[in-house]
């Protein structure tokens, strides 16, 4: 395809390799890309179809919401807020957001009334850009206690109902509805037949003095503010970092080429736009000139959606492929003799992964049992992704083993990755050329990374993806550090909480507990907030144990005890879908209650036992109560980004804890 004109950008593509800032993102992509798909989703007037925007249209729509927000008065630098689910306007509001200058403030949808004048006050944000009008009438209903909260705007709704995104009049009163679609609009991506905004825009620069896009888009720089990013943390208010764009720039020079791309790739996002991981792969896909695929924002529905959308990468929590892994072989279970094909079938495929990674092909009686496993199984789980998926790329918890083994011998490539948002997303990620099952990858380069022992206080020298300056040798467990341009500058409004985590030679405290391998491999094996130590003076890492226990199907969570105890217990909650499996299996009826069923507890007994098996003998847990309903974000039992809120779930079980150290 033949490179389009820079359509008036103050960024023609022949002097940039990449976008010098966030800001110029959508300039920069739309005249490098054109009339290339850059988003995909369902549309909402023919919902089995998909709707399609070009790169040269989301650069319209870019800079009409840009232009809105500087007629609703937004500033650089100043703080614009978006509360919404996953779906292109997130993408329209981020965009515009930051080629206007201003700073975007994520929010997660679910986040409650206390946590949203938490994060939109302690941020100062002056508009907030919200999903539909339930999500506006709770910001409105907030409005007393947000006093710096000038304007809510909404993505999606009647116009009377308040301001809409599309529609919001810039300084020139212009409209980008003729972009995005309109109820009676078709919804043909051919650039020839769209409105281009950029025109009108770039015409009226010269005549009215507040439209200065172009001029905000070239003033911003690397180290100004990008998004100021609230971690949803397990104890205490969410703390704002503040990531500016050279943070993100880093990031993404480090990790750009690691996970190639070409024409014609898409990516599907389902993970919340609120959350960095999500925010990397859309900046990601967007630079590569590739396709954003939205999920239909319902969760249930993404396995389906993933069949019909096919896409090249799929970046997701260790859930979705556990999940499949389970349906796979419960259906497998189902048959007499099932479980022991399933098995051979994946040693099998894994077999012969191993062989074609060496550079080697299986001999002949290899060849043929993996055709059979190929037809009857490996063809129909890539089909189940879609039939084109290169890529697959996991995080934010560990993914169990013969989850990992699975896919690799359905021929699906996963690839584990390691950050936070304090580092910009990213530390170390796997990749097609360097990759070791069970580790987070190597340190991506230009960021270091160290090893420290327990009870120093860091700095030092390091080095690329090895222990140094200070650091312990390979193999050592310790909390990981990290530096370089992609950590970030500190804890909005709280210096306290920086120099806890930042010292002055720019070392990052992770607060994570790990080891490097002679290679350079970061093996991730706990938080150093969480370890336990019992009353006998046993330290324990209770990640290790609970990773364990969740390897049963049957099992959802499971949140180690012991601190100051004498021995380790564990909460467990049960996996329902899988239960309801295995009692239509067996013939059982569940009650109303599972988690009291006699038959239920003695599948989770066979879970602990099995779990114990392979934990040292202080680690092992001796008693464990079954919960009748499982942790999720509303209850406040897990964080947004779906990490179990350990002192809350200790303070809502605290009976059912002491019924367990009680007598017998």
């Amino acid at each position: 395809m033949p490179e389009p004109d820079a359509l008036s950008s103050p960024y023609p593509l022949s002097r940039l390799p990449a976008p010098p800032t966030l800001a110029a993102l959508a300039d920069w992509a739309g005249a490098r890309y054109g009339g290339r798909p850059a988003l995909r989703f369902r549309s909402p007037d023919e919902p089995k179809g998909w709707q399609e925007v070009s790169y040269e249209q989301l650069r319209a729509l870019a800079r009409g919401v840009a232009r809105g927000l500087m007629g609703l008065g937004v500033a650089p630098g100043d703080r614009a807020a978006i509360l919404a689910e996953t779906r292109p306007e997130w993408t329209y509001a981020h965009l515009g957001v930051l080629t206007a200058g201003a700073v975007v403030v994520p929010v997660y949808p679910t986040a409650g009334d206390e946590e949203v004048v938490w994060v939109l006050g302690d941020s100062g944000a002056t508009v907030v850009i919200c999903e539909d009008a339930v999500q506006a009438a709770k910001v409105e209903r907030l409005r007393d206690r947000l006093p710096g909260v000038r304007a809510v705007v909404l993505m999606s709704g009647a116009a009377e109902e308040g301001l809409a995104l599309l529609e919001l009049p810039g300084p020139a009163a212009e409209s980008t509805l003729a972009i995005h679609g309109t109820p009676d609009s078709s919804t043909s991506t051919d650039a020839s037949t769209s409105t281009d905004a950029s025109d009108a825009s770039d015409a009226s620069d010269a005549s009215d003095p507040l439209d200065d896009l172009d001029a905000r888009i070239a003033s911003r720089s690397a180290d100004d503010l990008a998004t100021i990013v609230y971690t949803s943390g397990t104890t205490g208010p969410p703390k704002g970092c503040r990531v500016t764009h050279g943070n993100i720039a880093a990031v993404r020079d480090g990790t750009l080429d690691l996970i190639p791309s070409e024409e014609g790739d898409s990516t599907y996002l389902y993970l919340p736009l609120a959350h960095t991981m999500a925010q990397l792969v859309e900046f990601k896909t967007l630079i590569q000139g590739t396709t954003l695929i939205y999920f239909g924002g319902r969760i249930e529905d993404v396995v389906t959606e993933l069949a019909e959308a096919r896409p090249t990468h799929l970046p997701s929590v260790p859930r979705l492929f556990e999940k499949v892994h389970s349906v796979v072989l419960s259906l497998a279970e189902g048959q007499e003799g099932g479980r022991e094909r399933f098995e051979e079938a994946v040693r099998t495929g894994v077999a012969v992964a191993e062989l074609r990674e060496r550079g080697e092909e299986p001999d002949a009686e290899l060849a043929r049992s993996w055709r059979e496993a190929d037809e009857r199984l490996f063809s129909l789980v890539r089909g189940a992704f879609g039939g084109r998926l290169k890529w697959a790329l996991t995080g934010a918890a560990p993914i169990a083993p013969a989850t990992l083994d699975f896919l690799r011998a359905c021929g699906i490539a996963i690839f584990e990755g390691y950050g936070m948002t304090e580092s910009g997303g990213v530390i170390s990620l796997n990749h097609p050329a360097a990759l070791r099952y069970g580790s987070v990858g190597r340190p991506m380069p230009g960021c270091e990374v160290r090893i420290d022992s327990p009870g120093r206080d860091g700095g030092g020298d390091g080095t690329d993806g090895a222990a140094a300056g200070g650091g312990v040798g390979p193999g050592v467990e310790g909390e990981v550090l990290t530096r370089g341009p992609h950590v970030f500058g500190g804890y909005h409004g709280d210096p306290a909480a920086t120099a806890a985590v930042l010292d002055a030679d720019g070392w990052l405290r992770t607060g994570d507990l790990g080891h490097l391998d002679e290679d350079g491999y970061l093996f991730i094996t706990g938080r150093r907030k969480d370890l336990i130590i019992t009353s006998g003076g046993k330290n324990l890492t209770p990640s290790l144990t609970e990773f364990a226990l969740q390897q049963s199907r049957f099992v959802s969570r499971a949140v180690m005890v012991g601190d100051r105890r004498p021995h380790p217990v564990a909460l467990i909650t049960l996996d329902t879908d899988e239960l309801r499996g295995w009692a239509e299996r067996e013939g059982v009826t569940l009650g109303p209650h599972p988690a009291r069923e006699k038959r239920v507890r003695e599948l989770v007994q066979e879970a602990v036992d099995t779990a114990n098996a392979q934990l040292s003998r202080p680690a092992r847990i001796r008693a464990f109560a079954l919960l009748d309903e499982d942790f999720d974000v509303a209850g406040g039992l897990l964080t947004p980004s779906l990490k179990v809120r350990r002192p809350a779930v200790l303070t809502r079980y605290a009976p059912e804890i002491e019924a367990l150290y009680g007598p017998g």
